[in-house]
């Protein structure tokens, strides 16, 4: 009897586009509802369940197409995979949005970072509110932005992939090997 051997690469690859082309559409669709600049709570949430179910369905494929064995570390490999293809899309997404689409993003930011600094603490002095704008700023750059969004994107895909991994493996016995 043969066994399949799925490929970490293509499924990576496969759904790595399908969660950064959703992330990126998501995107679109809260910038276009105005909610680009506060985030409320429930885009967070929408957006990691979306992530965890792209995920979650590419290490499904990835099992069936092995034979219905899946190792925990062909899971975070596989699910790492997801996430950096996926981060990277929409990394490059979040850079062409804040320099080209919407270049005055960051100074909306910066602006709204304000109003609430004052609004949570009405007697902030002005240098401690130059100082929290100073950082802001910093962290708000396309590169920077474009460089969390890979960094969060794998972060959330290896917690992923490790409690869904953890829960899905199912390793190949000896005698198959």
């Amino acid at each position: 009897m043969e066994t399949q051997t799925a490929s970490t690469k293509k499924i990576g690859l496969n759904y790595g586009l399908i969660l950064g082309l959703i992330s990126v559409a998501f995107s679109v669709i809260i910038w276009v509802l105005g909610y680009a600049i506060e985030r409320p709570w429930w885009t967070s949430v929408l957006s990691f369940v979306i992530m965890l179910l792209v995920i979650i369905y590419g290490l499904k494929a990835f099992k069936s197409g092995n034979s219905g064995f899946m190792s925990l570390g062909q899971a975070i490999k596989t699910g790492l995979t997801i996430a950096l293809i996926a981060g990277i899309i929409s990394a490059l997404y979040t850079y062409v949005f804040v320099t080209v689409i919407e270049p005055d993003f960051v100074g909306q930011i910066l602006e709204e970072t304000e109003r609430q600094m004052y609004e949570q603490n009405p007697n902030i002095t002005s240098e401690q509110a130059e100082m929290g704008l100073s950082m802001t700023e910093k962290f708000t750059s396309p590169w920077m932005m474009s460089i969390f969004t890979i960094i969060g994107s794998l972060f959330f895909g290896f917690i992923i992939s490790l409690i869904a991994g953890l829960i899905m493996k199912n390793n190949k016995p000896e005698h198959l090997q």
